[in-house]
């Protein structure tokens, strides 16, 4: 079987900066804005609230394009 690479691969990368100090009360906010309680937090680790934080955000962007079956069939 004949191993292939793909190179013609090209991406506009949004440009905004990203490493902000993260805190307690930005910690507390990211809870907030998750809906996640005090309570909960003996449930969670940090991780698993930055992962959820960030699926959240996923989630609420407008992706210009659903894939399609042909779309993934042609990869």
């Amino acid at each position: 079987m004949e191993s292939r690479k793909q190179t013609d691969v090209s991406f506009k990368k949004k440009e905004r900066e990203i490493d902000r100090e993260v805190n307690t009360a930005l910690f507390m906010l990211r809870c907030e804005q998750c809906g996640i309680s005090i309570s909960d937090l003996d449930l969670l680790s940090i991780g698993m609230i930055n992962d959820m934080f960030i699926e959240m955000k996923n989630d609420e962007y407008d992706y210009p394009k659903i894939a399609t079956q042909a779309d993934i069939d042609a990869l």
